[in-house]
């Protein structure tokens, strides 16, 4: 008799604590799908402090759990521990990739994971304005505070070789436009994108020249591009100012082009030209030499590339400004007309004043 009431205690004993276990398991899936449907809904809710567009930023070398930190103090994530465990479970940890990102309103922690490992960074922006010399494409490299400086102590001649380009003046050697690039980005790095821009586009325009053009190399067509972009504004025009030079190159006349005077007077030039520096000779001066100057003269745009190599040859030998407000130029075949039509534009000028 004790011993059936023995087994019948072990049975009712074991019972309870099937049932407790059953409880308990119970309780654990239970938990485990509330935590499943918190994490879900919480990965998916936008972040409640991006009211307005912010800019964060990974640093290069920065680990997940770096980053996280970064994120909690920023006060962009609540959870980071929640956060960095879910980009683990989900092999995403080492994905995150270093400079800045625009976190716009309604970004949600999942979709800010996402965009940390997309690559999709800010981009900053400079320009090369046409026209403009290499002190001024430094310039802009120096100041623009995106751009990471490696070259304010090199001379133009190690920077010309740092890029790849060893033995060539810098001079009209990199294309004007607007370069898109992430912060952080050397200086050296948008210079060399910028001359193998205008290295294409010099041998493109170079191989749709016109034949029997007086220019011995593209070198030669980017040194006549750059005089004629600083000698109009106007597109329409660039062919017919560089038929003008053309025309001249062929007879054997000097170029006579107050923009490469300017250059060659430097520092010297105080926004006049005058008799005297007409001149005294400079290796640019077009009055005191004959044929192209040894270099470009400044950074010469698309059109005028296309210009030096296709021009409007029409047998005129010089141009003078016309006074209009467009900037525009009047061609002479004659130094008589040539002569008219700067008499014209004088009293224009006096008119005006």
């Amino acid at each position: 008799m004790r011993g059936l009431v023995i087994r019948l205690q072990k049975q009712l004993f074991g019972r309870a604590v099937l049932r407790i276990l059953l409880a308990v398991a119970a309780l654990g899936v239970a938990g485990a799908l509330a935590g499943a449907w918190w994490l879900d809904r919480w990965l998916d809710a936008p972040i409640p402090t991006l009211g307005e567009t912010r800019v964060f930023e990974i640093a290069r070398g920065s680990s997940l759990t770096a980053v996280g930190a970064s994120l909690h103090r920023a006060g962009l994530i609540e959870h980071p521990r929640v956060w960095i465990a879910w980009a683990r479970a989900t092999n995403r940890s080492q994905g995150l990739k270093a400079g800045e990102y625009a976190l716009e309103p309604g970004l949600t922690p999942r979709g800010l994971l996402d965009l940390l490992i997309s690559g999709r960074v800010l981009l900053h922006s400079i320009t090369f304005i046409e026209g403009s010399t290499f002190a001024d494409i430094r310039n802009a490299l120096a100041t623009n505070d995106a751009v990471a400086s490696s070259i304010e102590e090199q001379t133009d001649e190690e920077l010309m070789t740092a890029i790849g380009a060893p033995g060539l003046h810098p001079e009209g050697q990199f294309f004007p436009d607007t370069y898109h690039f992430p912060r952080g980005t050397s200086d050296k790095e948008i210079l060399a994108i910028a001359h193998r821009r205008m290295q294409t586009e010099l041998q493109k325009a170079w191989d749709a020249r016109l034949p029997d053009l007086p220019l011995a190399s593209p070198y030669e067509a980017l040194i006549l591009a750059s005089i004629v972009e600083k000698e109009t504004a106007l597109d329409a025009e660039r062919p017919a100012v560089a038929g003008v030079f053309i025309e001249r190159l062929r007879r054997g006349m000097r170029l006579q082009t107050d923009p490469t005077v300017i250059y060659g007077m430097m520092d010297r030039y105080d926004g006049n030209i005058r008799r005297a520096d007409l001149r005294r000779d400079t290796p640019y001066n077009t009055y005191t030499r004959a044929g192209l100057p040894p270099t470009p003269i400044a950074m010469p745009s698309l059109d005028s590339l296309r210009a030096a190599t296709r021009p409007e040859v029409t047998g005129a030998l010089f141009f003078v400004a016309t006074g209009e407000p467009d900037g525009s130029h009047y061609f002479s075949k004659t130094l008589a007309e040539h002569e008219a039509a700067v008499q014209r534009y004088l009293r224009k000028l006096r008119e005006r004043q």
